[in-house]
């Protein structure tokens, strides 16, 4: 038991294992180098070229597929020899040498217009001519660098092949396990936000917040890795649908715990927006009784989360089972007050969302205990999966998001400006390792798009470096002249700093600086002057590449944010429109794909704004402008996906039908939607967001006795009604004209 609840927590705090891979794979790497290189009797400097040369032939590769990966491998070797020999015959030549550095800097960048393998052949051909300066190769040392560099590569792909190979059904496997356990762990959440007293209630909101974002990024994960691995068009499909039914369930259901939890309904936007004030519990008659099944019901839902059910499992988990789904029938909901019947519906629906999970993941199950209940939700998913297999020749491309990419041409002219200016600055300090002002240069440029991401990732450079600078120097006192224990402490650094690489870059500084701390001793240049100056370089080289941003080709932060708010808000038109359409009857279209471009938007835009949110910032009120208008994105994001997952259902499922009086309603929301993205586009836009009645009002019928709400469901209306509200909400921040009810 504890094996497997550590293994669930390997699973929900790396989805995939991805940074154990990243780590393993390179350490492997570097350690298999170091091993053939030591048994060949080679020295200190051709170890440490060998060791750097295999981390970037190992971390530069970044396809996804196997047979692409040994392609790029292949080519990177002769791009690492020629970069090496030009290093070593540019060395004594400064001029020359600082103008093909830059150029090769403007080619290496430049490169990534060409996709990943052209991103991985400049980062090659980059490290390497960085590697040729550390170790200070020569012409007549070239012979043994070649041959270092051949065993370097050979070893990476030995440690990428065999010692940790990764398929993409492999990886897509371990992704779905990382989404079961996140969504156990939201489950979890919801429990404590059940229990929580008035004093607890904030810290238990905020891990429901957390849950949520966490298990939406596992999902956008395994969308993202859905087509490489799996081979079935029409098994892709379907995991993607379950997946997406499954966190719109847990995400609805922690909306309606918070209802429930206050006599008022809760604000979609508690879930979304750090600091929001969390619902206090109001009293309701009959309220604790309920309550108190709620709590069994949720462990329950976990139970099933964690554990399928399966004949060896007993009657006992299927019987759970049966109970929770039989919550989608109104006459099996326990008395309670209507807030509390709605968390029962929740439940429900997420126990028939984590059905479907299993069946699309693990294949069908036994039926042999199935109430009437769940042999209905059977059924429905039955039904589904049949919509689903016969509208795959249908499914649209993902192409469109290819020209979304930043341009390619002003980032290489902005690292080539800014990696002279730190060549030059670099001569100044010193005349042996200017390069590392040029290292830092070039990496706070890598994914980052405008002057204030540059600027961010610039101080986390440095910050990180200094620390990594203290580390070094006790690292260096302490390991003295051990080569091969200075060796496995840089390994371990290594795996250190490729773990926490994507969790925090000022980490990642700090175990690569503590790195080179111990190469240095290797190479006998260790000196409390060197580091010093190591920090003075990377301080340097982030100047420069903000200089440069600034300056040069300037895409400015508030800029680049609107680019990708406007993106947004198109996107969020699209899913709207077309969800809103299909429950008003049209034609079913590709729903799934369209709320999926919205989700990548959405946290393109909310990388894009952590220069504006960073603690550090000095502009405070910009700063909460920016973290309201992204929390009141995803709120709206949620409620958009919420339609187009129900309008999906709508051959299928008996309770929800096509209404036509639902398009009058959604084509305020797309004209609100769209007024907004112009004016976010062009100041000077004369559009309006308009108000007017409530989304249900706009539903009457003029025919005396006709049902008020036909049969679409109660959930719809509240969906696009919070949609509706929300979107209007944006108009106040963003500084968008409202224009008075017509009368």
């Amino acid at each position: 038991m504890n094996t497997a609840r550590l293994r669930d927590r390997l699973a929900a705090s790396d989805p995939g294992l991805l940074r154990l891979a990243a780590g393993l794979r390179t350490v492997g790497a570097i350690a298999l180098t170091l091993a053939v290189l030591g048994l060949l009797k080679a020295d200190v400097p051709h170890l440490v070229a060998g060791a750097i040369a295999a981390m970037v032939a190992t971390f530069a590769i970044r396809e996804k597929q196997r047979a692409p990966q040994a392609v790029t491998l292949a080519l990177g070797l002769p791009v690492a020899l020629a970069s090496m020999s030009l290093g070593a015959l540019l060395s004594s030549r400064v001029v020359a040498g600082d103008l093909f550095f830059v150029v090769l800097i403007f080619c290496a960048v430049y490169g990534r217009r060409f996709g990943d393998r052209g991103t991985a052949l400049g980062l090659i051909g980059f490290q390497v001519y960085f590697v040729s300066l550390f170790v200070g190769a020569t012409v007549s040392g070239l012979p043994g660098l070649y041959g270092v560099l051949g065993v370097a590569f050979l070893c990476s792909a030995a440690a990428r092949f065999l010692l940790v190979p990764e398929t993409p059904a492999g990886l897509l496997e371990r992704l779905r396990e990382a989404f079961r356990v996140r969504l156990a762990q939201l489950v979890s959440a919801q429990l404590q936000l059940l229990d929580a007293g008035p004093e607890e209630i904030d810290e238990a909101l905020k891990d429901v917040r957390e849950g949520t974002a966490r298990l939406h990024e596992t999902a956008l994960m395994i969308q993202g890795r859905l087509e490489e691995g799996t081979s079935d068009a029409a098994a892709a499909r379907l995991v993607q649908r379950r997946v997406a039914d499954a966190e719109i369930a847990a995400e609805r259901l922690g909306l309606l715990l918070l209802s429930a939890r206050s006599a008022e309904r809760a604000d979609t936007l508690t879930l979304h927006l750090p600091g929001a004030p969390a619902p206090r519990a109001g009293r309701m008659t009959g309220r604790d009784e309920a309550m108190a099944q709620v709590h069994r019901d949720l462990e329950a839902l976990r139970l099933l989360v964690l554990r399928p059910v399966a004949a060896r499992s007993g009657t006992a988990l299927s019987q759970v089972r049966n109970r929770l789904l039989g919550y989608r029938e109104e006459e099996n909901l326990p008395p309670a007050p209507p807030a509390v019947q709605d968390v029962f519906r929740g439940v429900g629906e997420a126990a028939r969302a984590v059905l479907g999970l299993r069946i699309a993941l693990d294949g069908p199950q036994d039926e042999s205990d199935d109430s009437p209940a769940t042999a209905r939700s059977r059924e429905e998913l039955d039904a589904e999966d049949a919509v689903i297999d016969a509208g795959v020749e249908d499914a649209g491309t993902q192409e469109k998001l290819t020209g979304l990419r930043r341009p390619t041409t002003r980032a290489a002219v902005q690292v080539a400006v800014g990696s002279s200016l730190a060549i030059v600055g670099g001569e100044f300090l010193s005349s042996q390792r200017w390069y590392w002002a040029v290292l830092t240069c070039w990496i706070v440029f890598m994914n980052t798009a405008s002057t204030g991401e540059i600027l961010v990732k610039g101080y986390r450079r440095l910050l990180g470096t200094v620390l990594g600078v203290l580390a070094g120097i006790v690292l260096a006192g302490a390991v003295g002249q051990h080569t091969w224990t200075a060796f496995a402490l840089v390994l371990v650094l290594v795996f250190a700093m490729f773990y926490t690489a994507p969790l925090s870059y000022t980490l990642m500084s700090f175990f690569v600086t503590a790195a080179l701390g111990l190469l240095y001793t290797l190479l006998h240049t260790y000196s409390l002057s060197v580091l010093v100056l190591r920090v003075e370089e990377t301080a340097l080289g982030a100047a420069c590449g903000v200089i440069a941003a600034a300056f040069v080709l300037p895409v400015r932060t508030d800029r680049r944010t609107n680019d990708l708010l406007v993106t947004v808000l198109e996107r969020l038109g699209e899913v709207t429109e077309a969800a809103v359409d299909q429950l008003s009857g049209s034609s079913p279209v590709e729903l799934l794909d369209q709320a999926r471009d919205l989700d990548q938007a959405l946290a393109d835009l909310r990388a894009a704004t952590q220069p504006l949110t960073h603690p550090i910032t000095p502009l405070r009120a910009r700063r909460d402008t920016a973290r309201y208008v992204v929390a009141l994105l995803e709120t709206c994001a949620y409620h958009a996906r919420s339609l187009a997952a129900t309008a999906e259902l709508l051959s299928t499922h008996p309770s929800i039908a096509a209404d036509p009086r639902l398009r009058r309603a959604g084509r305020r929301i797309g004209d609100n939607i769209a007024a907004i993205a112009a004016h976010v586009a062009d100041e000077r836009s004369t559009d309006r967001v308009e108000t007017g009645p409530s989304i249900a009002s706009l539903l009457d019928t003029e025919v005396p006795g006709t049902p008020r709400f036909g049969r679409v469901t109660d959930r719809v209306l509240r969906h696009v009604q919070r949609l509706d509200e929300t979107v209007t909400g944006l108009a106040r921040p963003l500084h968008v004209p409202v224009a008075a009810p017509k009368r």
